[in-house]
This record gives C-alpha cells, structure tokens and sequence, in this order.
C-alpha cells in the first residue's frame, strides 16, 4: 500500500497567522479568544469569538481577487499559500493532474449569503452582486486554492459540520493511497463569525455566554464549562506519497497512517451520550493504521467545551482504552482557539504533527474544577515533553459525523 507523509502545513486561526507562531502559543498556553470585532454585538448574548486579526494577503495576491472571494476562501487561500511554501512543492515540475485538492468548510461562505441577502430586502434583487453564487459556495475554498496554485488533479469540498477539515484530510489520504494522487492540498476554512452564525449558535444554546472573561470561556472538560467558543481559521496540509517526498528531498512531518468514519444516527446536533460512533470511529482509524491501543501516545480531543460532547468523547474514549485510558494524555486546542467549525480537523492535525515532530504536546488550559464524568489526564495548563509516536485526532460534527485520524513517527 502507498504511503501517506505530511510535507507542509499552513494554518491562520485566532493565535496566529502562521504554523510556527501558532505552535509556541499553544505550547505557553495562550488564548486567542477577544471581543468581536467585526460587528456590533450589543444585541446578541455573546460579545466574544475567535477572529483571525491582521491577515495581509495583498502582499502576493491581486486585491480584485480578494473582494471576489469569501472570507472563508480567503483564509484557505492563506493557509494553502503557507503549506505550499513551507513543504517547497513546485507545482511546475510535476504533473498538476497528479496534484489535488480538498478543503472542508461547514458553512461556507457565510458572510457573502448574509451581505447580499441584506443588500436584496433593501435595494431589490436588480443589486445582487454577480459574484454572490461563486463566493458563497462551500466547494469555493477549494476551487480557489486550484485555480491559484494550478493543482489540476482531484478536486472536491467536503462539508460535514466540525468534522468537515479531518474528512476532508482522510478523503485526501485515501485518494494517495489508491494511485489516484501524488500530492493533495486538504484540510479546513471557516469564516462563520458574522450576525447570523453567531445568533443562530446562541439560540441553539451551544455557546459559552462568559462575556466577563472570555480567554477563560473555553473550558473543554472542566466541571464548569457552558458551551463552545465560536472561531474562525483554516489548516490545509501537503500530503504526499512517500517515494514522491522522498525523491525530491522534501523534509517530513509524520505519516498519515490511516483514518475512521462513523455517524452516530442519533441526534442532528447532540452527540450519543453513550460515545459509541466515536468508539466505533476511533477503533476504525487505528485498524486502518495498524496501530494497537498500547502504541497510542497522545489524543487530540475533539473537546468542544459542551457538556453532552465532553462527557461523551470522555466516555468514548474509555470505551476504546479501557483500563489504560487514564494513561494516555489528551487535550483539546479548543481550549485556546476555540471552535473553529470546519477548519478544527486540519488545524489539530498540525497540531498531531508538531507533537510528533517536536517531542512535546500542549495543554488544556483553563482547567480550574474537576469533573468527575471527565476524569482523564487532560494535560492541564501547561505543555508536557512526550516522546510521541502515535497520534489519535477527534473530530465530531453536527448530524452525528465522526472522523478519527491517526498519525505517526517516520
């Protein structure tokens, strides 16, 4: 079977808009999380999120190519940018046709929808911008980033709520795997901090309401946490076939080793309190890599900071590791970052693939009362050396999705 490496990342997200900054900001336990800034929130219940700040793209792209693209695009466009230039792929030197593209997003372009509706119930339907339907798309991140960096081969855009950027990265490994790709750009983008996302979260009562301290808001697994952190961001990571990287010299992150994918079929929003599509997601990853439960190192959580999905990837992963599960250290960058929907899978492989890379994983922060339903080592508030060689990713999203990745040393 073709193997599956990672040869570059790209990330922007609330701490930062670039993979090494993001990297020493979860490793000294810093919050990314502010007052929102992009609109007056006086009327919502929540006045805070996670935004990327000081995103400078006119430095290498066309500034009438930015007002044509949502700011969801724009962020894969970004992150995309840094994870081609980081991995030192030259598109010109290959086939493009043998070089694909998938970016996840679970709303779309959310802002470009809520921007024209609003210029429709004031000016007419005459003054809908041309541009409207090509913009809003959810597959708009990935056909932007191949008509930007010429990558011809398979291109799709997957949208299953928070678990759209790991689906997309498995769909990815599997197109390598199967001879249909050397190289794939994939991961996740979101923009969905705008008036309607951020009212429709609240009415579904998913948010933490901490409008007093929000770097403290996000508290995944502690005994007083009251809902998610709505963020914004993208990860998009290089993967390539092995022989492919290794040919032409390309330095090496991890391996993708393999993936897993269930539904719950229980509930369009709240998980299966009893964990079993995440059990049976996990299980499936690590039988696709090949990897025992004793040869876990780390998990990277899901942990969203909800009391229903803490509790049940908690009691999900007991399911998986039993008696050891209390031996495997896990943590959540939600903690930091908040969710950031869609682009939470691509930005927590990156996150898999430093640990691995630097020996170190970061904490939960945050951490101030335990739970006794959430009773792991959740590596609380500060960064740990680990020897790490296997990576467990969660990622879980409305409708019941589930997606484990699993990845490891070289």
């Amino acid at each position: 079977m073709r193997r599956v490496v990672v040869t570059g990342m790209g990330t922007v997200n609330p701490l930062a808009n670039a993979v090494s900054e993001f990297w020493n900001g979860v490793l000294d336990g810093r919050s990314g999380i502010g007052a929102i800034s992009q609109f007056d929130t006086a009327a919502f219940k929540v006045h805070f999120g996670g935004e990327v700040r000081n995103l400078n793209l006119e430095s290498w792209l066309d500034s009438k190519n930015i007002r044509r693209l949502d700011q969801y695009a724009q962020f894969a466009l970004a992150a995309a940018k840094e994870a081609i230039d980081d991995s030192g792929f030259d598109i010109s030197k290959v086939d493009p046709f043998r070089c694909g593209v998938i970016v996840g997003s679970g709303v779309g372009g959310l802002h470009e929808f809520e921007d024209q509706h609003r210029k429709f119930m004031e000016k007419g339907p005459e003054r809908i911008s041309p541009f409207v339907i090509p913009k809003m798309i959810p597959n708009s991140g990935s056909g932007n980033v191949s008509i930007q960096f010429g990558f011809k081969g398979p291109n799709t855009a997957v949208s299953t709520a928070c678990a759209s950027g790991a689906h997309s990265l498995a769909d990815a490994m599997r197109l390598i795997r199967d001879n249909q790709a050397d190289v794939m750009l994939a991961g996740g983008s979101e923009s969905g901090i705008t008036p309607m996302g951020l009212g429709g979260f609240i009415s579904a009562k998913a948010l933490s309401t901490r409008n007093n301290d929000p770097k403290t808001a996000s508290r995944p697994f502690d005994a007083d946490r009251d809902g998610f952190v709505l963020s914004e961001g993208a990860g998009i990571l290089v993967l390539e076939e092995f022989e492919h990287a290794k040919n032409r010299g390309a330095k090496i992150y991890a391996e993708m080793l393999g993936a897993g994918c269930t539904a719950d079929a229980y509930h369009i929003t709240a998980p299966d309190p009893s964990g079993a599509g995440a059990c049976r997601a996990m299980l499936a990853a690590l039988a696709d890599a090949k990897t025992n439960l004793n040869q876990v190192d780390y998990i990277n959580a899901h942990g969203t900071s909800t009391n229903a999905g803490d509790e049940a990837e908690t009691r999900a992963i007991k399911n998986v590791f039993g008696e050891n599960a209390h031996k495997v250290p896990v943590s959540s960058t939600k903690s930091m970052i908040g969710h950031t929907l869609g682009a939470s899978g691509g930005i927590e492989a990156i996150v898999c693939c430093l640990s691995i890379n630097q020996g170190k994983i970061h904490p939960t922060i945050n951490q101030f009362t335990k739970d006794p339903a959430c009773d792991l080592d959740y590596v609380p508030n500060f960064a740990r050396d680990l020897k790490v060689k296997r990576v467990l990713s969660n990622s879980f999203g409305f409708g019941g999705h589930n997606a484990c990745l699993v990845f490891g040393s070289i």
